[in-house]
């Protein structure tokens, strides 16, 4: 069962806030791989993470032909890093899109001024410390 705690969530929310923005792997279906920063990363529900993709580039790519992805949060100065794996839904248009939004940190919406990004929610199945140990997976 996946649960993200209060712990993960308070340091995944500020992330960017507090200089440790979270990074996300993907890959296209012929396995090209991508990798970027993700600002506006948040944990969306107890299961679930979710980001704002305002630059609709090879990431956006990658999903839409392969929704397999990993998130890394890694914050050395608390001592905390996970690898998060899950599979993300595109929500362009939706009242899933509308909460996501809501929640996006200020400094990323700056960035689309015309709010023409797209929520991108992470059903995650596993999360792992950097070491490769399992601490919850879904069932």
């Amino acid at each position: 069962m996946i649960n993200i705690d209060d712990e993960m969530r308070e340091l995944i929310d500020n992330a960017l806030e507090n200089g440790t923005p979270c990074i996300m792997a993907t890959a296209s279906s012929t396995g090209e791989p991508g990798v970027g920063l993700r600002g506006s990363m948040m944990v969306f529900n107890s299961d679930s993470l979710a980001y704002w993709e305002r630059t609709k580039r090879a990431g956006l790519e990658h999903i839409q032909s392969n929704p397999k992805v990993v998130v890394m949060y890694r914050d050395p100065a608390a001592r905390k890093a996970w690898k998060l794996h899950g599979e993300a839904q595109l929500y362009p248009d939706c009242p899933i899109r509308d909460q996501v939004m809501a929640r996006v940190v200020q400094r990323e919406l700056d960035r689309d001024p015309d709010n023409q990004g797209i929520a991108v929610v992470i059903k995650l199945d596993r999360i792992m410390t950097m070491a490769g140990e399992v601490l919850q997976q879904r069932d």
